[in-house]
């Protein structure tokens, strides 16, 4: 077979692989431009055809690594300093640094974005140690004076025990506007952004009751890097949950996670727990053991971060028709979501039987990309083997929706500190 037309056949796979190993989409082009350009020039060499595929990416795997190899290497290019975004970013953020002084924007971008110790700012600067450290004050103090966000009370700041034992009344309303377009760089099911400094509680709420059955305590710990990918570790600690991993508890279970964020997509690459007595690691290349619990979207490249209106489920009222049938995501409509005497402009993903089989979601995001509400559905059916009962003889009270013609049940929200 001719080489140009093993490329060929490769290049989407190849594509995804260099896509999730490296930051930008830019940056997998050029690699991938690479690779191709070596397997074409190398190709007389191979002697087994039917080594193509092991060959061709071990060639990608060098590339990468010479990638990284390069950047250890030398200083950073000075646009990477003054652009700390790509153009198009729509961010309040993004749009207060492109406002800031020249040398606050390098600065705060070294040591937030780039997350680089202070140390190595001041090297990259040309700098001493002490001047990094005194013009970070006056810097953020800049930032803060542009940002247009205020910032969050001292009450909504402090740091609570635990979450309140009853979910606060709430109001929905569909706003008749178009949604808008949003960054949500949070984790499907999770609501913690996998980046440095990032802290969360959130607690599920039964309906109709309102009645706290669990809360969750997220925090992420540090970098980590598994099969030669590199994330965030996060440490997930649960309390008055179900004893999943028969620890003898209920009233504390620790997980760990190991995370990605790219420019497009937010993904698991790892989880760990304590079951039995034994530590038990699952990792991306673990196929359906992984997969079914936190793989998301083909070959687990994640949820997408840029979030808009498809068009693939229409929502009218109570009713949904999604295009393409089963295991399905989009926004559907904006709404007003009022609670605490707070109002939030968000938009509604509806997520159906992505993040599990049988169960439909609701997940109002506001203009941060951060979860207001997030409201479950089971189809009627869900865990019948499990309950002996159907959802609408369970729940009878509780809202319903219909979805390609199938009933689904109201059973619990959730709800993070960020709405407190």
């Amino acid at each position: 077979m001719e080489i140009e037309t093993l490329l060929e056949a490769e290049r989407p796979v190849l594509e995804r692989f260099l896509r999730l190993r490296l930051p930008t989409k830019d940056d997998a082009e050029d690699v991938l431009q690479e690779v191709l350009l070596t397997a074409y020039r190398k190709h007389g060499a191979l002697r087994d055809e039917a080594r193509f595929r092991p060959w061709l990416y071990r060639i990608a795997r060098n590339r990468v690594n010479d990638w990284y190899r390069t950047r250890r290497d030398e200083p950073e290019p000075e646009a990477a300093e003054t652009e700390p975004l790509c153009a198009g970013e729509e961010s309040e953020v993004v749009e207060t640094l492109r406002r800031l002084p020249e040398g606050d924007r390098k600065l705060l971008y070294l040591l937030y974005w780039r997350e680089l110790p202070q140390a190595e700012a001041a090297r990259r600067l040309g700098v001493p140690l002490g001047t990094v450290k005194s013009r970070l004050f006056a810097a953020k103090k800049r930032f803060r004076a542009l940002y247009p966000i205020p910032p969050r009370s001292p009450r909504e700041v402090t740091e609570m025990k635990e979450m309140p034992q009853t979910l606060p009344k709430y109001t929905v309303r569909r706003l008749d506007k178009q949604p808008f377009s949003v960054k949500w760089e949070e984790l499907q099911g999770w609501m913690i952004v996998p980046r440095l400094g990032e802290k969360l509680r959130w607690g599920l709420y039964e309906q109709p009751t309102g009645a706290r059955t669990e809360w969750t305590e997220l925090e992420v710990v540090g970098k980590a890097e598994i099969h030669g990918i590199e994330g965030m570790e996060i440490r997930a600690v649960q309390f008055d949950a179900e004893d999943y991993f028969r620890t003898g508890s209920v009233d504390r279970m620790e997980r760990r996670f190991i995370a990605q964020l790219t420019d497009d997509h937010s993904r698991f690459l790892a989880e760990w727990h304590t079951e039995g007595g034994v530590k038990k690691l699952f990792t991306f290349l673990d196929g359906d053991a992984f997969l079914g619990n936190w793989g998301f979207g083909p070959e687990n490249i994640g949820n997408e971060t840029d979030l808009r209106r498809k068009g693939v489920i229409t929502r009218e009222g109570s009713t949904v028709t999604a295009e393409a049938g089963a295991q399905t995501l989009d926004v559907v409509g904006r709404y007003e979501v009022e609670i605490l005497g707070k109002t939030f402009d968000t938009v509604c993903v509806m997520d159906i039987e992505c993040f599990n089989d049988a169960v439909v979601s609701e997940q109002f995001i506001d203009r941060n990309g951060r979860t207001v509400l997030w409201r479950r559905f089971n189809r009627d059916d869900w865990a019948f083997s499990r309950y002996k009962k159907r959802w609408t003889e369970m729940l009878p009270e509780n809202e319903r929706l219909t979805v390609n013609g199938e009933t689904f049940v109201h059973w619990y929200d959730c709800v993070s500190d960020y709405v407190f």
